[in-house]
């Protein structure tokens, strides 16, 4: 029997990893010759360098760069392991979890430490990107990012505008002169599962500002500027920043990849199946079993164990779906999973539910269960 485990995180409670080596551990205790295959999932937000690092047997790296708020941060990215290819979370430099809540100002927060980690990776001879949006602390329409990539934007003196969504409005010139040149040679793709535009009601800071700290006022400030800088390049580079579907990703950072580093805005699951050659991985396997913390309506809109049940399904693999907690349960088996489960075993807390000691129990004691239903009919049908 062969079997592949790709689940994405159960947020909060339980890593990919270890969700794998709970569900490993069920199936072990029932088929101790299974064939287990385990592939880390994410779908471009939270766990995306550490699914793509374990997948393709890479290495972490960790820079100390600009935080969001000017001070030092480590953060950490990884190279894959074709040692071409860096895969960056924004977050990790610029997100919301880096900036105490008092303190929390999309005017001042900047992605400029997003800009140093890609520098560090082309010092290290990468020259493709993965970049995870999402999860950020800012409204700088990825200025500060590209500023340290050697972008100015110029005031109508001529001076530099500085750092955070406040700098947007006093932008009257870029100077593109002094980029790194390195940037000519890289190809970058950003997992972007969102499409709202970089500024107006769906924008960037009506739709995601309040969220990092902006008050009213502050939200039609930073439209304001998001506004007055996607006119700017406008005129200056002929780009229609503001129509690309994703643009007002990560605080417009998705406007940034796409109209100065000329990124391709994809779909995050998508492109990590496709780098972690999950159809391949899928050849000759019995049963895939997926899952998440929790599977609802949204699951199917995309979410990251939808990405793996087309694939099954393609195949014709049995998909079976674990999860904390599942909701509108029969428009899941229409997605095209075949069984799915809730790993709760008895009442409890969300609190006691979300341990992650009791989570990693609960995953393996499920999938024990159902393993053992599963042997018991295959060697009934063999008698």
């Amino acid at each position: 029997m062969k079997v592949l485990i790709a689940i994405d995180a159960f947020k909060g409670s339980i890593t990919s990893q270890e969700g794998s080596r709970a569900i490993s551990l069920g199936i072990r205790e029932v088929c101790k010759d299974a064939e287990i295959v385990t592939v880390p999932l994410a779908d471009g937000g939270e766990g995306t360098v550490e699914a793509l690092v374990q997948a393709t047997n890479g290495q972490y790296y960790e820079k100390e760069v600009t935080g969001p708020l000017g001070n030092p941060v480590k953060a950490v990215y990884g190279i894959l392991g074709d040692r071409k290819t860096a895969v960056i979370e924004v977050a990790s430099a610029c997100g919301l979890p880096l900036v105490p809540a008092d303190q929390r100002d999309p005017l001042r927060t900047t992605s400029y430490g997003v800009g140093e980690l890609i520098a560090d990776a082309m010092d290290k001879g990468c020259r493709s990107f993965v970049i995870g949006l999402g999860g950020s602390s800012t409204n700088d329409a990825g200025i500060g990012m590209l500023q340290a990539l050697g972008f100015r934007f110029l005031d109508e003196k001529g001076e530099e505008v500085g750092w955070g969504g406040q700098a947007l409005r006093h932008i009257r010139r870029i100077d593109s002169t002094r980029a790194h040149r390195t940037l000519q040679e890289c190809r970058f793709h950003a997992a972007c599962d969102v499409h709202n535009p970089l500024y107006g009601p769906n924008g960037a800071a009506y739709v995601f500002a309040p969220q990092k700290g902006a008050a009213p006022e502050i939200v039609r400030e930073l439209d304001e500027g998001l506004r007055n800088f996607a006119e700017i390049v406008r005129r200056e580079r002929s780009l229609d920043i503001d129509a690309i579907p994703g643009a007002g990703a990560a605080g417009g950072l998705g406007a940034a990849f796409a109209g100065f580093l000329g990124a391709r805005l994809e779909s995050g699951i998508q492109l990590i199946l496709d780098l972690i050659g999950m159809e391949q991985k899928m050849q000759d396997v019995d049963f895939v079993i997926t899952g998440e913390g929790k599977l609802d309506d949204q699951t199917s809109m995309g979410k990251a164990p939808m990405g793996v049940v087309r694939l099954a399904q393609k195949h014709r693999i049995p998909v079976i779906a674990l999860a904390g907690t599942v909701v509108h349960k029969a428009s899941l088996n229409e997605t095209g999973i075949t069984s799915y489960f809730s790993i709760l075993n008895k009442p409890m807390t969300l609190a006691e539910a979300m341990d992650g000691r009791v989570a990693f129990d609960n995953l393996r004691s499920c999938t024990n269960q159902l393993f053992r239903l599963i042997q018991a009919i295959r060697c009934r049908k063999t008698r």
